[in-house]
């Protein structure tokens, strides 16, 4: 049987502290939540590798280094209520759960979905909830949000997504442009939402977060 306490130590230790993820919050919740109960049995061995691990066509569980990161410069708050799109099987809602007051994890895929909102109440997360509904529609009737964090690639936001935080709120995504990624962190005020660079990061692109193309002839 692995020791997966072991990875974990190991993971926090080699993939979030030496990427300059120093808030304590952090640092414990990524010791506490167990990455390998949000996997299928299929996908365990993997839970602690440094890098996304796919979970479905187009989907990733981001790496570590990636998360800590984004949840690191969001600056999540005890009180907080936070939206996380793309929950997967869970595991972001999980550790984002140790962090703020009431975390929303919106699923598409209905099988992703149902798993995760059975291994949070197995794990006793009674903060979360997990909505299945299309990543890029949000779920307006739990907002406003303090944060919003896309669990996933884009090329843009959509407007109704951004409608969905709170002014004085923050967003973090993983804007890509080919192969090549930077995560961003945007702060809304006065209804707009301006994005700043925070650090180098890559994952597919999400459903319904690409920007149209037009063709002519």
């Amino acid at each position: 049987m692995p020791d997966f306490s072991a990875r974990r130590v190991i993971m926090v230790d080699t993939q979030v502290r030496p990427s300059d993820v120093t808030k304590f919050p952090i640092i414990e919740a990524m010791l506490a939540v167990p990455r390998e109960v949000y996997l299928p049995r299929a996908l365990q061995e993997a839970a602690y590798m440094g890098e996304n691990l796919g979970i479905a066509p187009g989907r990733v569980m981001l790496d570590a280094r990636t998360l800590s990161k984004l949840l690191d410069a969001l600056n999540i708050q005890p009180t907080d209520i936070v939206l996380d799109l793309g929950g997967g099987y869970g595991y972001s809602a999980a550790v984002i759960a140790r962090l703020c007051g009431t975390v929303v994890a919106v699923e598409e895929d209905e099988a992703l979905a149902a798993e995760a909102q059975k291994t949070l109440s197995v794990e006793g997360v009674d903060n979360a909830a997990v909505i299945g509904a299309p990543l890029a529609a949000g779920s307006a009737k739990h907002g406003p949000y303090d944060v919003i964090i896309v669990q996933g690639g884009v090329e843009m936001v959509p407007d109704v997504v951004l409608a969905q935080l709170r002014d004085g709120g923050r967003i973090g995504a993983v804007f890509m442009e080919s192969a090549l990624g930077v995560a961003r962190v945007g702060h809304k005020s006065g209804g707009l939402v301006t994005w700043r660079y925070a650090f180098n990061a890559a994952a597919p692109v999400l459903e319904g977060f690409r920007i149209a193309r037009s063709f002519a002839l």
